[in-house]
């Protein structure tokens, strides 16, 4: 016993009623902004990932590839 495809077009039909097809829309573009927004972050994240030295990778423009910081360190003797 589920849900028929009547039962869904009248409960959407009472739907628009209530609200209007503007509203509607309006918080169908909201929530589309805020998955959109969500994505970019989630890319922006993914970009901002470090390797295993814990430095930030750099993406070079020309060629998007990504390589490490590197950092000259002297060993100093210990004493």
């Amino acid at each position: 016993m589920g849900i028929s495809i009547w039962q869904l077009l009248i409960v959407l039909g009472i739907v628009v009623l209530l609200f209007g097809t503007k509203k509607l829309r309006n918080i169908g573009s909201d929530l589309g902004g805020a998955i959109r927004g969500f994505k970019k972050s989630m890319n922006e994240e993914s970009d901002d990932d470090k390797n295993e030295a814990g430095k930030p990778l750099e993406k070079k423009p020309e060629s998007g590839v990504y390589e490490a910081k590197a950092e000259h360190v002297e060993d100093k003797p210990k004493g």
